[in-house]
C-alpha cells in the first residue's frame, strides 16, 4: 500500500521525497504539516513496507529520505554506499500490538491468543516488515506460532495487516500502536500492547539518501525529526525514543 502526499509550504521552499514505513503514517503526515508551517519546505511522502522501499531504492526509485521500520535496512543501505555519511539515526522505537475492533475480544494480557476463540488472525509479512518479525518471534516465544498458522494472514505490510482488522477480515491483528492510538488512548475497539520484553526493540532508524545531497528540505526534515514538536507528535501515538 503506498500513495503520495503533498504538504502545501511556502513557495520559495524546497520538496524533499520521503518513504515512510506505514507504521508511521498518521505521526507522518501530522509532523509533515508542521515541518511545512515552521520550515517553508515540503515533504512529498510514499508509505508502504520497508523491505519494498529497500528493493525500489536499489533500482533508482528516487527517494531522498528513508524512515524505516527498522535499524538493518538503512546501515545496509549506508554499507552499499546510498546514503549521506553521518545521516542516520533512530528517531523512534516502535510498540507492538494485538488489536480487534471488537470490544472485549482482547484481554490485556492476550489470553485470547491461547483460546483461539476467533477465526483468522491477521500479521504484517516478517520478511518485509519488522512489526510481523516482531509478531512472530512473540508466538515463538509463547509457543503458539504452530497452532495459530491455519488462522493467521499476512498483508504486505503493517497497513494491510491493519485494514483486514479495521475491516472485520480478520478478527484481530498484531499491528503498530500508532495505528490504534490517539493521543495516548486505544481509539476503539480491545487491545493488549505487547510487553517490549517479549520481542527484540522495534527502533526505527532515518537516513538521508545520496540523491538529497545538496537540497535543503532533505536537511531541514532531518533535523526536524529530533526537534521538540516533531517527538511530541510521536509520542502521542505511543511512540518512545
Amino acid at each position: 500500500m503506498s500513495f503520495l502526499l503533498a504538504v502545501a509550504g511556502a513557495a520559495h521552499g524546497a520538496d524533499v521525497s520521503v518513504a515512510v514505513a506505514a507504521n508511521f503514517s498518521a505521526p507522518m503526515q501530522k509532523i509533515a504539516a508542521a515541518f511545512a508551517e515552521d520550515t517553508g519546505h515540503r515533504a512529498v511522502l510514499s508509505f508502504g513496507s520497508t523491505g519494498k522501499f529497500y528493493a525500489q531504492i536499489k533500482n533508482g526509485a528516487p527517494f531522498q529520505v528513508l524512515l524505516a521500520a527498522d535499524q538493518t535496512t538503512p546501515a545496509r543501505l549506508e554499507q552499499e554506499g546510498q546514503t549521506i555519511a553521518g545521516s542516520r539515526f533512530t528517531y523512534a522505537t516502535g510498540r507492538l500490538v494485538l488489536w480487534s475492533k471488537q470490544a472485549g475480544l482482547v484481554d490485556d494480557k492476550g489470553e485470547v491468543l491461547r483460546k483461539g476463540s476467533f477465526d483468522k488472525i491477521a500479521i504484517a509479512d516478517p520478511r518485509l516488515a519488522p512489526y510481523g518479525a516482531a509478531a512472530v518471534e512473540l508466538l515463538d516465544k509463547l509457543g503458539l506460532r504452530q497452532s495459530l498458522q491455519a488462522k493467521t494472514i499476512q498483508g504486505e505490510n503493517i497497513a494491510m495487516a491493519y485494514q483486514w482488522v479495521s475491516t472485520g477480515n480478520a478478527a484481530l491483528g498484531f499491528v503498530a500502536l500508532s495505528q490504534v492510538m490517539v493521543d495516548g488512548k486505544i481509539s476503539e475497539g480491545s487491545a493488549w500492547v505487547v510487553p517490549a520484553t517479549l520481542h527484540a526493540p522495534i527502533r526505527q532508524d532515518a537516513v538521508a539518501l545520496g540523491n538529497s545531497a545538496g537540497n535543503p528540505a532533505a536537511v531541514a526534515l532531518m533535523a526536524y525529526l529530533k526537534g521538540e514538536k516533531a517527538r511530541g507528535v510521536m509520542q502521542s501515538f505511543g511512540y518512545a525514543f
